[in-house]
């Protein structure tokens, strides 16, 4: 699986939820959104005793020596406010966040930890109106600040014990009566981080070799969920995601586009969007950019592709050791 395949799967799990069936936003399911991997300012989190999180911490295990080379990229969602001079109601749409950190030789970490702060500024622009929106478009965003930090421990001529740990610096405090949708815009969105190594190898956490599960179950991962990714085998790529996923996930080939949840079953959402009325159409087109595309793509399907969706036989193959 290339790079490309596996960034395939992480922006999946980066709009897991975005928008739910029926894609509009007076829907119950589309009131409160964005439930995965939220990290709050830390302000929030304090008034909400810490039950709405401000940071998440990955811990991993890499078998390598001190030359091996570390990447990590931390992916989020950064929101956006969009009001127009008409009678659709605010609503948030999403903007894609990376931060990238490259450790040249773990043996660097030991003993020690790298930080690296990070800052996308605030904006706020005015669109003329388009045929989807009744007036002029403002989209605004609030300013974002985060700090990612990666630890190193070893013990004897074990693996390395990895800790990268993700926080919320937004200095914004939340004032009496905000609402969560208030507090949105101040936060990371669906973060998530993917883990690459050189000269070295991830140790899975779900079924980690007999020598090495005292050593896996020590690891402790708040608010993530740490899976190997790639081709089934590969062991340089670990995605940590804010849900539960297995080893080497991966995206069906048949699916011809995201739907916003990736545990759905592709044919049923696809004949369930064809049957929305035309009100519903259209307020899921003044609604947002990304479902409108949704909309379009599927009411573009042929039959060669709708079949596709309808079943695939696949060979089963033996396990890792087992062959």
């Amino acid at each position: 699986m290339s790079d490309t395949a596996v960034e395939r799967v992480a922006s999946a799990l980066l709009y897991e939820g975005y928008m739910l069936y029926p894609y509009r936003p007076s829907s119950v399911k589309n009131r409160q959104r964005f439930n995965w991997g939220v990290l709050y300012p830390e302000a929030y989190s304090r008034r909400q005793a810490g039950s709405d999180a401000c940071e998440m911490r990955t811990e991993c295990l890499v078998a390598g020596d001190a030359a091996t080379a570390l990447d990590v990229k931390v992916r989020f969602l950064h929101l956006v406010v969009r009001t127009d001079d008409g009678a659709t109601p605010p609503w948030q749409e999403a903007e894609e966040r990376d931060v990238t950190v490259r450790v040249d030789a773990l043996g660097s970490l030991v003993g020690g930890s790298r930080a690296r702060r990070f800052s996308f500024p605030a904006s706020d622009r005015t669109e003329a109106a388009t045929a989807n929106a009744a007036g002029a478009v403002r989209r605004r965003q609030e300013r974002l600040d985060g700090e990612i930090e990666i630890a190193a421990r070893r013990s004897d001529a074990g693996p390395y014990t990895i800790t990268v740990r993700v926080a919320n610096r937004a200095g914004w405090a939340p004032a009496e009566g905000d609402s969560r949708d208030d507090v949105l815009p101040h936060c990371l969105v669906s973060a998530h981080t993917i883990l690459r190594v050189e000269g070295g190898e991830f140790v899975s956490l779900l079924d980690p070799p007999d020598e090495l599960r005292a050593a896996a179950a020590e690891c402790r991962n708040v608010g993530t969920w740490p899976v190997l990714a790639g081709d089934d085998g590969a062991r340089d790529t670990m995605l940590s995601s804010p849900i539960i996923i297995y080893d080497h996930p991966r995206l069906a080939p048949e699916s011809a586009g995201d739907l916003f949840d990736g545990t759905e079953i592709d044919e049923i959402l696809s004949l369930r969007i064809l049957t929305l009325t035309e009100d519903e159409k259209r307020e899921i087109r003044q609604a947002d950019e990304r479902a409108r595309r949704l909309l379009e793509r599927t009411e573009s399907l042929d039959q060669e592709q709708m079949m596709r969706l309808h079943g695939t036989m696949r060979t089963p193959q033996p396990a890792e050791g087992q062959r």
